[in-house]
């Protein structure tokens, strides 16, 4: 959790209430036991691999895994320009200074010890942050508690304990983006990929997830407690990702203090391991890990660069997330199909065609919604956010997936008549549908030649699978 979440979760609350806030820490927090029951499939069929795309290109082949590592790290991108976003709208919220020289310091600071201590030290860093939100939030929590006073009639005056069609809303979108991005997050993988035994991914997701949804709703709450303190909206009306800081206005100098130390602590333990998932997904799947990480780290912080200036620019944390969740709703459906052993004929083609069609589908939906094709163009990049009081962003979160899985059968077909004519013009045997259970390998050392009696020996025996 980065600093992010200070203004995206009070926002949500002051549009969709009560009931979005509690859907959105479940959307959240629950999708990390996904990782509970997926890493241990995926670390049987690919035992070498420590990263989902490591798997995809073991199933679908080099083109498919490429295209989810540029996804990944598009997603990693968008992420980094969140956190420093974020982490720069509190140092302007809290202090009214300038943020550029804050976020330039956490880049450089980020950068040198990840660089010097690899992705361990973000294990390190992962600790210190736990401390920090479990330090901030009994802080917040008595101050909040002992100084803000709550107007009883505001309450019923807001409405934000009655649903809404939002909060409904929420109740499909949050679960569809938040646990398809998660599978974009390499940092995520790594972590899951480290733990020693399943037991322990048990466990330790079990924890985190608890956690995750306690802190998450804590600060969602504030938003509700700022509407209801009267402190937002404000006259001017502002932004309702600004309603914690508005509460934090109303606070003593030395918990706005603490609490902008401990942001810069959540922000950095973030953005540290964005970092080092970018590294490792980059060095992994494009060089192959042949290449020196230096200069897979070098590459790393030239990023960083368009990072900074996007940050800078970024006026809302919450659409920037919205961007990588539509890309993963449209692309980790048709994925995850290769993880059924009964769908051995599934293959790279598809994910691909699927992936791309359902973001297409976003932008069909979209023109024939709005009757215009620019209002389609930014659905994809939901430039009105969650929060427009019509099914357009309800929709897009629907035809993502649903459109990915229609492409993808439709690519399916497509590949299986040109590969049935190709047989037929050369003479040979169809063969795309054959069961890989019948496969058979041939051992290089030896002239004999083995039947393969699972699918997982099958996954050992070949480095690379097939795309078409």
């Amino acid at each position: 959790m980065g600093s992010g979440i200070l203004f995206s979760y009070p926002q949500l609350a002051t549009l969709a209430g009560l009931q979005g806030v509690i859907v959105y820490a479940i959307a959240a927090a629950a999708p990390l036991l996904v990782f509970a029951v997926v890493t241990p499939i995926i670390r049987r069929k690919c035992p070498e691999g420590f990263i989902l795309t490591e798997w995809t290109r073991q199933r679908f082949g080099i083109i498919a895994a490429l295209y989810l590592s540029a996804l990944t790290l598009l997603t990693l991108f968008l992420y980094m320009v969140a956190e420093l976003s974020a982490l720069g709208q509190v140092i302007t919220a809290l202090t009214g200074l300038d943020s550029l020289p804050v976020v330039i310091v956490e880049a450089i600071v980020t950068t040198i010890y990840t660089s010097l201590g690899g992705f361990s030290i973000s294990f390190i860093t992962d600790n210190i942050q736990g401390v920090m939100i479990v330090g901030l939030i009994i802080i917040a929590s008595i101050t909040i508690g002992v100084k803000i006073d709550i107007k009883p009639e505001l309450i019923k005056e807001s409405g934000l304990l009655e649903p809404s069609l939002v909060g409904w809303q929420l109740i499909y979108i949050l679960p569809v983006a938040v646990l398809t991005n998660d599978f974009f997050l390499a940092n995520f993988w790594l972590r899951a990929f480290a733990s020693r035994t399943d037991r322990d991914l048990w466990i330790g997701i079990s924890i985190a997830t608890v956690v995750i949804t306690a802190v998450l709703l804590l600060v969602g709450f504030t938003g509700l407690i700022a509407v209801w303190a009267g402190v937002w909206p404000t006259d001017p009306p502002q932004d309702g990702s600004v309603a914690l800081f508005l509460l934090l206005e109303q606070l003593p100098n030395w918990v706005v203090g603490i609490v902008l130390v401990m942001s810069i602590t959540l922000s950095t333990a973030a953005f540290d391991s964005l970092q080092s998932a970018m590294v490792s997904t980059a060095s992994n799947d494009f060089f192959r890990n042949k290449l020196s990480i230096w200069y897979v780290r070098g590459a790393v912080v030239l990023v960083i660069f368009p990072v900074a200036v996007l940050a800078l620019k970024a006026p809302n944390i919450l659409q920037i997330y919205l961007i990588s969740d539509l890309l993963s709703a449209a692309t980790i459906p048709v994925l995850m199909i290769g993880l059924s052993d009964r769908c051995y004929w599934w293959r790279g083609f598809e994910v691909v065609v699927g992936g791309l069609g359902g973001i297409f589908s976003v932008f069909i939906f979209g023109a024939i919604y709005y009757d215009s094709p620019q209002k389609g163009g930014e659905l994809i990049l939901l430039q009105q956010g969650l929060y427009t009081g019509d099914w357009g962003a309800f929709g897009a979160f629907v035809a993502a997936p649903i459109g990915g899985l229609i492409f993808g059968f439709i690519a399916l077909v497509a590949r299986l008549g040109f590969q049935y004519a190709m047989c037929k013009i050369h003479g040979t045997r169809f063969d795309a549908l054959d069961d890989p259970d019948s496969t058979l390998v041939v051992h290089e050392d030896q002239d004999t030649i083995h039947p393969v009696h699972s699918r997982d020996d099958v996954a050992l025996a070949k480095s690379t699978g097939k795309f078409f």
